[in-house]
């Protein structure tokens, strides 16, 4: 429950996920009840054997989940810099190559609950190297690199605060 100094923040990440298409809104309760172990994704989210696939091969890409949300590098140096961000970047691609994510802001807005606040500064380079690899189309790696504004890859700096509002399944009653 947020409380009364984070009600704005989660009002306006409330609008924030609003504005997403509604296959992002789908993917993303989707990919937060697999990343955070909140539901059984298939039983929700499962429409038909492909995405009973697709499920299944989540739940295998987001085991990297564990170690990145401890493992944010802190520090100035780049010794830290090839387990985390390629691991994130790995992680990435898997969900920009779903084609479900049609830019940067749904990816971050998922990435910041999948990983924290701590993940905030590593997610324009991970976006941006995972929608440049050769596994995404050509033409939606034209869109996924355009989608990303100048602030946010060259933002100098990042909100500490962790997010408030995470979306989850809302069961439909009869009418």
């Amino acid at each position: 429950m947020a409380t009364t100094s984070s009600a704005p923040l989660a009002i306006a990440e409330l609008r924030e996920f609003a504005g997403f298409t509604p296959c992002e809104q789908r993917y993303i309760k989707r990919s937060l009840d697999v990343g955070l172990g909140r539901q059984d994704a298939f039983k929700l989210w499962a429409r038909d054997v492909d995405e009973i696939g697709s499920i299944r091969s989540q739940y295998v890409a987001y085991q990297d989940l564990k170690v990145l949300r401890s493992a944010a590098p802190t520090d100035e140096g780049f010794e830290a810099l090839d387990s985390y961000l390629g691991a994130l970047i790995r992680l990435a691609a898997f969900d920009l190559a779903q084609e479900r994510l049609s830019g940067f802001s749904a990816f971050r807005f998922l990435y910041e609950r999948l990983l924290g606040a701590t993940a905030r500064p590593w997610l324009p380079a991970a976006f941006c190297a995972a929608a440049a690899l050769p596994q995404i189309r050509p033409e939606r790696r034209k869109k996924l690199l355009q989608s990303i504004s100048e602030a946010a890859a060259t933002a100098p700096g990042w909100s500490t605060k962790e997010p408030q509002f995470f979306p989850e399944w809302v069961e439909k009653e009869a009418a």
